[in-house]
C-alpha cells in the first residue's frame, strides 16, 4: 500500500495565518488568491486540506472562539453577575486593543459586507453570536435567581446589553480606537451595571 505524499506545510501554521487574513479581511474581503499566498500553497493543495473557502473559515472561526476569545468563558465562570460584566468587558478590550493582533473582532470583521454567496457565513456567525447571547443569559438568569441580580432586573435584556457593548467594542477597535480607550468604555458600562 502506498500512502499519500506528505503535505509539504504545517496544517496548525496554516490555520493561524488563514485566522489572522479572514480576521483582518472579513470572509468576502478574502479571496483564494489571498489565502494560497498567505499559506504558501497551491489551490489544489488548499482544497485537498481544507476544503473550500467556507469549510477553511468554519475551522478558522472555531480555532479562534477556542483559542483566542477565552474571556468568554472566564466571565461565564466569574463568581458573580458584576464580575461576569467586568471579565466578558475587560477581556473584550484586552483582546481588541491588542496590538499583536488584527484590529476589531474575527466575528464582526467576517459579516461585514457579505452577499448572498457568503449567505451561509454570515447565519453561522449569527447563530455563533446568538449563542453566546444565550450563555450569557442563562448565566445572568442564574446571578438573578441568587439575589445577584435586583429582583427587578431583566437578565435577556442585560445579555444582550452586554453584547451590544462587546461588539460595538470591536468596531471601535477596527475604527483605530486603542486598549485605553476601549477599557473606557468598559468602566463606564460597569459603573451604570444593576445594583451597584
Amino acid at each position: 500500500m502506498v500512502n499519500g505524499r506528505p503535505r509539504e506545510f504545517d496544517t496548525e501554521l496554516a490555520l493561524d495565518r488563514a485566522m489572522r487574513l479572514f480576521w483582518r479581511k472579513g470572509y468576502e474581503g478574502t479571496s483564494l488568491s489571498d489565502l494560497t499566498e498567505a499559506l504558501g500553497i497551491t489551490r489544489p493543495s488548499l482544497y485537498a486540506a481544507f476544503g473550500n473557502k467556507e469549510a477553511l473559515f468554519r475551522m478558522v472561526l472555531e480555532r479562534y472562539e477556542s483559542n483566542i476569545v477565552t474571556y468568554r468563558e472566564k466571565a461565564l465562570n466569574a463568581a458573580s453577575a458584576h464580575g461576569v460584566a467586568r471579565e466578558l468587558l475587560e477581556g473584550a478590550a484586552d483582546l481588541f486593543g491588542d496590538k499583536r493582533t488584527p484590529a476589531g473582532c474575527l466575528g464582526v470583521q467576517g459579516a461585514l459586507a457579505c452577499g448572498e454567496e457568503a449567505e451561509p457565513i454570515r447565519q453561522e456567525l449569527i447563530a455563533n453570536r446568538t449563542a453566546g447571547e444565550r450563555a450569557l443569559r442563562q448565566r445572568l438568569n442564574r446571578a438573578k435567581a441568587q439575589g445577584d441580580l435586583p429582583a427587578d432586573s431583566n437578565p435577556a435584556g442585560l445579555a444582550r446589553f452586554l453584547s451590544a457593548v462587546v461588539y460595538g467594542m470591536a468596531v471601535l477597535s477596527a475604527g483605530g480606537a486603542n486598549h485605553k480607550e476601549l477599557l473606557q468604555v468598559a468602566e463606564m458600562t460597569l459603573q451604570n451595571w444593576p445594583g451597584r
